[in-house]
């Protein structure tokens, strides 16, 4: 993938996880410092990846002059490390046979930078790219030094694939004999005995001894199926188990292909080397030849068994971009949609608590009494979750909450019906036989935010006052009430004003003592219609006089126009 794709994707993945800590509710000194660690990581991310890719171009600076095929090529393209490269290669470090491309790796140590060195240069080769491990007992007089061989080629391989090339393995031999150069002799995964390519045809074993034209060339079809068996033997004993020992730490999967052939000359063939003493130890025979370390020879190419390996055609590199993206979106939507659901749960879970604690205290009649307190703090929670939940109805719920999942409109109503139902003990439980309440319209006594009596209010004023006086000895409880526009504060105040507005008339135009008035102002908290429509706010607006016979209410003369009433 190029630098430009790597970037962009890093881009896309910091833009969703601040999406997220946008959505996802906290303090917001937690939302800064995840937002502060979100922008560190992909500039971390975005640093690294832009000093690979220059790490890599100083790779493919010095690989430049291969002359690696073009993008389409669509064969295999073998990395091959281990025994008898020179043999292999000579002095050139690529070779590109009709069948596929061969890239020389000098050590095992440089297997990771190469792989991704050739990803950058040929994005499109992911599912081409191979890997083969030339191992030749001729070349190798210690099995100690083998063994460890292998082990570093395995973590090599591995690490490989942690970054995502699924290359497979193709492991080769090649053994001296005096004969000449034979075919390939190959096991696939799984396979019992081996077949022969020869001459572009695959044979059995059996089959492939058959066809012979004279008896000298059966003999040496049966020598070498003699020493065939003993090479892969030796590979099974010696080589393959470290390809399945599974309490290694970097465990590689044992090769796609096995392959041995027979060569006339080995370079770098040691005397004394580890085939030798397989076959002393086996036979006590030994390849009068065998010994001789021929150093410009050249070996084979395993093009015969190239198509053996699982070559497939790999998704574009910006395919490849977009599928990521995409799945890094379904995983934030998933975060995003399992976190609105929550914040819905937690919503109402809270309204359903404050309704239930609120149901579960009974009214009562005295406004001293503990009960009341507690019934009166949670109406306030109520009016809170209240005011919470018409604020999303009016400008929308969060995101938080959103998403297709917000379920507190249910509630809505319930609380606002749950709040008007409210009623206070000195004005709920009025004794029987208590006169009915005197509703006002604020309108037709005061002006809009006005506590100051209209001309034209003294006809409403004057009917009231006449029912009241009917009434001598009784406490007259005159409350002020206002609809739910404006602050808390503001509709308080101005309900007792008006409150008081009207007490003051009564008292001058009655010559009612003071001490029978009692004067309430109670804001928006007990509306006696929704607030949502004009005919609602219109009714709430309101200054209700209520007549309780209380005993010794006005028992004492007015004390004087310098007092103000007692307020409830």
């Amino acid at each position: 993938m190029t630098l430009k794709l790597k970037q962009s994707l890093w881009l896309w993945a910091g833009a969703l996880c601040l999406v997220l800590v946008a959505l996802i509710p906290g303090a917001t000194w937690i939302r800064v410092t995840g937002a502060v660690m979100v922008i560190g990581v992909v500039a971390l991310a975005w640093t690294r990846a832009a000093r690979l890719a220059a790490r890599q171009r100083e790779v493919l600076e010095r690989i430049d002059n291969l002359s690696l095929p073009p993008e389409a090529f669509r064969q295999p393209v073998i990395l091959v490390c281990g025994n008898g490269l020179d043999g292999l290669f000579g002095f050139n470090t690529l070779r590109v046979t009709e069948r596929g491309c061969y890239l020389r790796v000098p050590c095992v140590e440089q297997l990771p930078e190469l792989s991704e060195s050739v990803m950058a240069m040929r994005p499109g080769w992911g599912e081409q790219l191979c890997v083969m491990f030339s191992v030749n007992p001729g070349e190798h007089s210690d099995a100690a030094v083998l063994c460890g061989e292998l082990r570093a080629f395995n973590y090599q391989l591995a690490q490989v694939r942690k970054r995502g090339l699924a290359v497979p393995l193709m492991l080769v031999s090649y053994l001296q004999a005096s004969r000449s150069e034979g075919p390939w002799f190959s096991w696939e995964v799984g396979q019992a005995s081996p077949s022969v390519r020869d001459a572009g045809a695959c044979l059995g074993m059996a089959e492939w001894q058959r066809q012979t034209a004279d008896s000298t060339t059966h003999t040496d079809r049966l020598c070498a199926s003699i020493q065939l068996d003993s090479a892969a033997d030796w590979l099974d004993q010696k080589v393959l188990p470290s390809f399945r020992q599974r309490e290694a730490r970097h465990v590689v999967s044992l090769p796609v292909v096995c392959a041995i052939t027979f060569v006339t000359s080995l370079p770098g063939n040691q005397s004394g080397n580890l085939w030798q003493q397989w076959m002393r130890e086996r036979v006590a025979l030994l390849d009068a030849g065998s010994a001789l370390s021929v150093t410009d020879a050249t070996l084979p190419f395993p093009d015969a068994l190239l198509h053996l390996l699982p070559i497939r055609a790999l998704r574009s590199p910006r395919r490849r971009a977009q599928v990521i993206a995409l799945w890094l979106f379904a995983a934030a939507g998933v975060v995003a949609l399992a976190n609105s659901a929550w914040q819905n749960t937690l919503l109402l879970r809270q309204v359903s608590d404050d309704l239930r604690r609120y149901t579960s205290i009974p009214p009562t009649a005295q406004r001293d009494d503990a009960e009341f307190a507690r019934r009166e703090a949670a109406l306030d929670v109520l009016r809170v979750d209240a005011d919470r939940l018409d604020g999303y109805y009016r400008s929308g719920e969060p995101l938080s909450l959103g998403l297709g999942l917000y379920r507190g409109e249910r509630l809505r109503e319930l609380v606002q019906a749950t709040i008007t139902g409210h009623r206070y003990p000195s004005l709920a439980l009025a004794p029987a036989g208590s006169p009915r309440p005197v509703r006002l319209d604020s309108l037709s006594l005061f002006s809009t935010g006005s506590a100051q009596l209209k001309p034209e209010s003294t006809r409403v004023l004057i009917e009231a006052l006449v029912g009241i006086k009917a009434q001598p000895g009784w406490l007259i409880i005159i409350a002020g009430h206002t609809d739910a526009v404006g602050s808390d504060e503001q509709n308080l105040k101005l309900s007792r004003a008006r409150a008081a507005a009207v007490h003051e008339w009564m008292q001058r135009m009655g010559g009612i003592p003071d001490s029978c008035f009692a004067v309430q102002g109670f804001g928006k908290s007990q509306p006696i219609a929704s607030n949502d429509s004009e005919a609602g706010r219109s009714a709430n607006r309101r200054v209700e006089i209520r007549l309780v016979p209380e005993r010794g209410a006005c028992e004492f003369p007015n004390p004087g126009p310098d007092l103000q009433p007692p307020v409830a």
